[in-house]
């Protein structure tokens, strides 16, 4: 369970159960509650056009939010305008960045039916929107040796490098790039 996941549960849980002054009850203020804006960038993504895939892109976005803090992606509210947009198309996976936490994916089908894991392939496809690039060829370990792990691989989990690079390019961005 990520920290701030686990934080904003346990504030809950105080402001619920929290001392009562003059019959109402009073919030104890957390660590997460008091953190500065702009710790952890909000990215949104869209996947209207994403096909049979937009749940698959759900649970790659998934792994991302457990596995970093310092980036959160999020699915596009209805009539805002997304960071990151997921296409489906007959072809093979492939990103195209607009800049760092944004542009295109396109979920290509191509790889899908010769056995890539789908959640893999979205995981790796967000990892690219992130700033990470192909690093091929390369073991199953590491999410972003993508197809050259091979159609049995199924890991969707950036390794501890892969992790670190997207926590050091998200710090680095200045706090009001991001909304």
């Amino acid at each position: 369970m990520r920290i701030r996941t686990l934080t904003g549960a346990v504030a809950a849980v105080l402001v619920l159960s929290g001392p009562v002054v003059g019959g109402q009850a009073v919030a104890v203020k957390t660590a997460d509650m008091a953190a500065p804006a702009g710790d952890t960038r909000v990215l949104t993504y869209d996947t209207s056009r994403a096909g049979e895939f937009a749940s698959a892109v759900d649970r790659g976005a998934a792994v991302w939010n457990d596995s970093v803090d310092a980036v959160e992606l999020r699915p596009v509210k209805s009539g805002d305008s997304a960071d990151i947009r997921i296409v489906v198309d007959a072809g093979w996976p492939r990103s195209v960045p607009g800049s760092l936490g944004g542009g295109t994916v396109y979920f290509g089908r191509q790889a899908v039916a010769e056995g890539h894991n789908t959640v893999r392939i979205a995981a790796h496809e967000l990892g690219h929107m992130l700033g990470l690039p192909d690093r091929k060829p390369g073991p199953c370990s590491s999410l972003m040796s993508g197809a050259s792990a091979g159609p049995s691989c199924t890991s969707a989990r950036p390794n501890a490098a892969e992790r670190a690079e997207v926590e050091q390019k998200f710090e680095q961005v200045p706090a009001g790039l991001f909304t």
